[in-house]
C-alpha cells in the first residue's frame, strides 16, 4: 500500500469539499482531495441554483466567480402564488440583500478548474475505503485509486461525501444522534429548452400540490412538481408536466401564461431532512450532505454547506497559526445553530406550500392562514426574506 501526507485530507470533491480547499489555501494550509466520482460526472450532476448572498461572497474572494458575474442572475425577489393569487417576497427591498441563480454544475466546474490551474492535488475515482484512527492525532484515509490501494496521513480529515459517503460512519454508533423526518411526497423536476415564464421564481401551492417554477438561464427553464413517493419520471408524459405547472401556477384572473418547450432531462427527487450530531469526532469534521440534508424548498442545501466549510476554514486558520483549538471545539455547536435554523425555514416552507396526501382540514388551514399572514404582513414577509437570502455566518 501506497503511503502520503497532508495537513487535510478532503473526502469528496463537490462543492463544499472543494471550495474548503480554496480557502485553505488562501490560508497557506495544504489540502488533497479525493473524489470518488469521474470528472465528468461530477461536473454535470443536476443540483441546486439558488446562492445566498454569502454563498456569492465566498465565491468571489477564492477567485472562482468570474463567469457567476457574467452569466449568473441576480434576483431581488421570489413570487408565493395560492388560491389563484400572488404575493411577491421583496428580498432588496426588504433585507437589503438578494440572491443569485448560478447552476451548482457551473460552481463545481469553477472550483474543479481553480484547484487544477494552481496544481493542487485533486484526484477524481479515488474511492474511500475508510476512514480510521479519527482519534488520534494522525488520522488515516484509505482509498483505491488507478488500481492501486492506498494511504493518505493527514493532521485532519474533513467528511465532505455525502449522505451514502463513508466519512460519516467513522463516528462511532454510541456518540452520534440523529433526528429525521421523511415527507410523504416528492418532486419531479424538469428542464427545458424554453425561456423562462416569470423573471423570478414561483412557488405555488396549487389544488393540487406544491410547483416551483425556476430557471437556469434566460433560455432553460427548471421547474418541478409534487408527486406522489416512488414515482417513476418517465410515467409523466412532457405535455402531463406542463398542463399539471400550468394549473398550479394559474391566478384567478388567468393573467399567467405558462411558456412550453422540450423537456431534455427528468427526475425525481424524494424529500427529507436530517441532521446528525455531532459534526465533529476527535480529527475527523463533517459538512454539507455527510451532516445534514434538507428539502429543497428553502433552497438551503448548497449554502449550508458552503457555511459550514466557511466555519471549519475560518476553525482550521487559526488552529495551524495559533495551535488555539477554541474555533475547532465549537466547530460543530456553531455550525449547528445555522443548519437547525435552516432546517426549521425549509420545513415551514415545505409544510405550507406541499399538499399532505394524508393530511387532514386542519393542516390544511394552518398553511393558508401563513400564507395570507405573509400576504398581509410586511413583517412576516421580512422574516421569510431574511431567512430566504441567508443569514449571516453564525446568526440565528
Amino acid at each position: 500500500m501506497t503511503g502520503e501526507r497532508t495537513q487535510v485530507a478532503i473526502v469528496g470533491g463537490g462543492p463544499a469539499g472543494l471550495l474548503l480547499s480554496h480557502l485553505l489555501r488562501a490560508r497557506g494550509i495544504d489540502s488533497v482531495v479525493l473524489e470518488a466520482r469521474p470528472r465528468d460526472r461530477v461536473e454535470t450532476r443536476q443540483r441546486a441554483g439558488i446562492l445566498e448572498h454569502g454563498t456569492v461572497d465566498v465565491l468571489r474572494e477564492v477567485g472562482a466567480a468570474d463567469r457567476m458575474d457574467r452569466q449568473g442572475l441576480p434576483h431581488d425577489g421570489f413570487e408565493l402564488r395560492f388560491e389563484g393569487r400572488s404575493v411577491r417576497v421583496d428580498m432588496a427591498e426588504l433585507t437589503g440583500r438578494n440572491v443569485m441563480i448560478w447552476a451548482q454544475t457551473e460552481i463545481t466546474k469553477d472550483l474543479i478548474a481553480l484547484r487544477l490551474d494552481q496544481g493542487e492535488p485533486l484526484f477524481f475515482e479515488a474511492v474511500v475505503i475508510a476512514v480510521d484512527d479519527v482519534d488520534t492525532d494522525s488520522p488515516r484515509v484509505r482509498y483505491r485509486y488507478e488500481g492501486a490501494e492506498r494511504e493518505l496521513r493527514a493532521d485532519v480529515v474533513v467528511g465532505a461525501d455525502g449522505f451514502h459517503g463513508v466519512s460519516r460512519s467513522a463516528i462511532p454508533a454510541s456518540v452520534v444522534r440523529t433526528h429525521e423526518r421523511v415527507y410523504p411526497y416528492s418532486w419531479l423536476g424538469i428542464l427545458a429548452d424554453v425561456a423562462p415564464s416569470s423573471e423570478e421564481l414561483i412557488y405555488a401551492r396549487g389544488s393540487s400540490g406544491f410547483a416551483l417554477g425556476s430557471m437556469r438561464s434566460p433560455s432553460v427553464t427548471r421547474a418541478y412538481i409534487q408527486v406522489p413517493n416512488g414515482t417513476d419520471a418517465s410515467s409523466w408524459s412532457d405535455d402531463a408536466i406542463w398542463d399539471e405547472l400550468e394549473a398550479r401556477f394559474a391566478l384567478e384572473d388567468g393573467s399567467f401564461t405558462l411558456a412550453r418547450g422540450p423537456v431534455t432531462d427528468k427526475s425525481v427527487t424524494a424529500m427529507r431532512s436530517f441532521v446528525g450530531e455531532p459534526m465533529r469526532h476527535g480529527r475527523l469534521f463533517l459538512a454539507g450532505d455527510a451532516a445534514h440534508i434538507v428539502p429543497p424548498t428553502g433552497a438551503k442545501g448548497l449554502n449550508l454547506a458552503v457555511a459550514d466549510v466557511r466555519v471549519l476554514a475560518e476553525a482550521l486558520g487559526e488552529w495551524y497559526s495559533t495551535k488555539d483549538e477554541t474555533l475547532l471545539d465549537a466547530y460543530s455547536q456553531t455550525a449547528l445553530r445555522r443548519v437547525w435554523r435552516a432546517s426549521h425555514f425549509s420545513w415551514t416552507m415545505t409544510t405550507m406550500l406541499h399538499r399532505d396526501p394524508d393530511g387532514d382540514p386542519f393542516e390544511e388551514q394552518l398553511a393558508l392562514s401563513h400564507l395570507r399572514l405573509i400576504e398581509a404582513s410586511e413583517s412576516e414577509r421580512r422574516t421569510i426574506a431574511e431567512n430566504y437570502r441567508g443569514l449571516t455566518l453564525h446568526g440565528v
